[in-house]
């Protein structure tokens, strides 16, 4: 079970955890969140209920999450393959030991995700499933049904979801295609019929839509799609309250303050048009692939942190962003390493601590954002 440690407990346990100190966790007593609220944000992590991972169950991780964030979010554990193993069962038993925790803890849990639009991550029983004589009927109801139940256990506690994530190819910019969408009859139809049922069962809750779409090049199509799909919802009136930039960043090469630079005019293009369509914005899952860097880690966490700070003082200009959600907090438990390891195999270092807990320059650079940030209106 999730640990019950007080603060003062999980800074003792990130103490006790190689070569961490408190110094490292919280320098001059301040943790990312407090430093975030003085601008009108909000900053988290995502977390997982693996035993002694990136867990609430590991104590110095645990302790990382308490010193750091206001906002929490499963990695996995709410994704339909992990939520809904069969067609008549949920299985909340992971998700609500993080949401206990995050209560404990008086932390915020944002939703993620109700749909995630690609097929290769849908559970396998329904792109096998047999729609009947009536698929459109069918697959609605299964829809309904998942984002009825999720939403309804956890009711106020979930106050901001990624109610559908991913459904735009980025190579095209097309939108994509699983068994459900096309029983149901298009991509456009099961979007728009995911935000309306979770607005429906949440009225409360700020609706997202999430993506990867990223500022580096050959991301000009996904971005374009992204656009379409948000045009397309304020035409049709659909509740979309949020874009959710994921915040998957590729650094290419020793010159990251240049590349970011040159990067910076066309990515504010594509904010300007996604707030001007009145949609706000959050950082969903921020880390950067170190991609291109020396192999030196402190050459490598200097490049990371420059980069980094560059893209969140431009994020950061927008007021429409209020959430800073990193994809982990340790590069020990980071999805990178094992999904995009390094040509030169060395470990990947994309998260604020590294592996042995210790505070890194992006940490640092994550802070004096935060601290330049514009106040966010009232």
């Amino acid at each position: 079970m999730f640990d019950t440690m007080t603060r003062r407990q999980g800074l003792t346990a990130i103490a006790a955890a190689p070569f961490a100190t408190l110094a490292t966790v919280a320098p001059r007593g301040e943790g990312l969140d407090a430093a975030a609220r003085r601008s009108g944000l909000r900053f988290g992590s995502a977390l997982s209920a693996r035993t002694n991972g990136a867990s609430a169950d590991n104590p110095a991780y645990a302790a990382l999450l308490r010193a750091e964030c206001g906002l929490l979010v499963a990695e996995n554990e709410m994704k339909w393959q992990h939520l809904r193993p069969a067609p008549g069962a949920f299985d909340f038993a992971a998700f609500d030991r993080i949401m206990a925790w995050a209560r404990q803890h008086r932390m915020a849990v944002r939703g993620h995700n109700l749909l995630w639009q690609r097929r290769k991550w849908m559970p396998a029983w329904l792109e096998k499933y047999d729609f009947g004589a009536r698929p459109a009927r069918s697959a609605s109801q299964i829809l309904i049904d998942h984002i009825t139940t999720v939403t309804r256990r956890y009711g106020e506690r979930i106050a901001s979801y990624d109610v559908v994530n991913e459904a735009v190819t980025p190579e095209t910019g097309a939108l994509e295609e699983t068994a459900l969408s096309r029983a149901l009859g298009g991509t456009e139809a099961t979007l728009d019929l995911a935000f309306r049922t979770a607005h429906a069962e949440a009225p409360h809750a700020e609706l997202v839509y999430n993506d990867y779409m990223s500022w580096e090049p050959g991301n000009a199509a996904h971005r374009a799609g992204v656009l379409r799909l948000l045009e397309g919802f304020r035409r049709r009136g659909v509740p979309v309250h949020a874009l959710g930039v994921q915040s998957h960043l590729v650094t290419a090469g020793s010159d990251t303050g240049g590349s970011a630079r040159a990067y910076e005019r066309d990515w504010r293009h594509f904010l300007d048009a996604v707030t001007g369509m009145g949609y706000r914005l959050l950082i969903t899952e921020l880390d950067v692939r170190d991609n291109g860097l020396p192999v030196d880690p402190a050459a490598r966490d200097r490049g990371v942190a420059d980069y980094a700070r560059r893209y969140l003082d431009v994020m950061f200009d927008y007021p429409q962003l209020r959430d800073v959600v990193a994809w982990g907090m340790c590069d020990r438990f980071s999805w990178i390493g094992p999904f995009e390891p390094r040509p030169d195999k060395a470990a990947r270092r994309p998260c604020p601590y590294d592996a042995d807990y210790r505070a890194k320059p992006l940490r640092i650079a994550i802070a004096q954002a935060l601290a330049a940030a514009p106040r966010r209106p009232a």
